[in-house]
């Protein structure tokens, strides 16, 4: 268990089951050619995984003085596993992750792609050490990784199966996924602001400047507001240009992914005490898995409208 809490393995298990869904729900679903074996998929979501875990890894051997103040519960590092220990897990991770796309990169003809992985355990690496430290950019860097999970698909499993024949389905596709790779950034990004004005008092005690600590939380507030309702916004736009023929697909959206963000910015305007950052950060995290199971609802819809 010390070593699951380490690695923060919730939100890996969100991880493979977002690559999953696309794959076996959307992509399997649309009748298009592959380039990956489902074989060769599950080694890239196992990939994905391991530097996403490494990265946890890494986080928490840097983050001890601050976890000791906000979750002295939650604290694995220098309590209940080494901090030499956690640098093993931390190396071995990567060196799997990362050897596991250049195998990949190899099998599609594209030895190029596995600079994305190096790309990715390099920015993890980074953010840990260095751009957490400085507000917004490292928010951006967080959420950014999760978009680039959902691109990775595209690169690996769309773009080598495109020829002149298929170019144009394909795009679509690959158009879709960059779709929510954009929602997944957008939603991660407003998250990722909350849970620094939910850590702000051990943030603050450890040095590190967030941007709750450098506007203080009621200007943070504002930033996270505009970006819920710029959120609300493309959804809405998005609904009418694509998808308002699908009722099933806009009465999902409206109660699951609309709702909740409403929710979400109203509850956000008299949040004060660390507990109800926290409960805003899960309301977060259920939007978003609600958007990641909308793929499957729209294909759904598609075949009996």
């Amino acid at each position: 268990m010390k070593y699951l809490k380490l690695i923060r393995y919730q939100n890996l298990l969100m991880l493979a089951f977002m690559q999953l869904v696309f794959r076996f729900l959307f992509l399997k679903e649309s009748n298009i050619y592959l380039a990956l074996t489902d074989f060769n998929y599950i080694l890239l979501i196992i990939s994905t995984v391991c530097i996403a875990a490494g990265g946890y890894v890494i986080n928490n051997i840097m983050d001890q003085d601050t976890d000791e103040i906000a979750k002295p519960q939650n604290r694995v590092v220098g309590v209940s596993i080494s901090e030499s220990v956690a640098y093993n897990w931390y190396i071995g991770l990567t060196i799997v992750g990362v050897g596991i796309g250049f195998y990949l990169s190899n099998v599609i003809y594209k030895p190029t792609f596995a600079s994305m992985f190096i790309l990715v355990a390099t920015l993890l690496y980074v953010y840990a050490t260095n751009l957490k430290q400085i507000p917004v950019l490292g928010n951006i860097v967080v959420a950014l990784l999760l978009s680039i999970s959902i691109i990775i698909i595209a690169l690996f499993d769309v773009f080598p199966a495109t020829d002149e024949a298929n170019r144009s389905r394909m795009g679509e596709i690959f158009s879709i996924l960059i779709d929510y790779a954009i929602f997944a950034f957008i939603i991660n990004l407003i998250r990722e602001m909350v849970k620094d004005m939910e850590d702000i008092d051990g943030d603050y005690q450890t040095g590190i400047n967030t941007l709750p600590i450098a506007i203080g939380i009621q200007k943070t507030k504002i930033i996270v507001g505009t970006l819920t309702l710029v959120a609300i916004a493309i959804l809405a736009y998005y609904l009418k240009v694509n998808l308002f023929e699908l009722d099933y697909v806009v009465y999902y959206t409206m109660i699951l992914i609309v709702g909740p963000l409403i929710y979400f910015g109203v509850k956000l305007l008299n949040a004060k005490q660390k507990n109800e950052f926290h409960h805003l950060s899960l309301v977060l995290k259920l939007v978003l898995f609600f958007g990641i199971i909308s793929i499957a609802l729209i294909v759904f819809n598609l075949k009996h409208a």
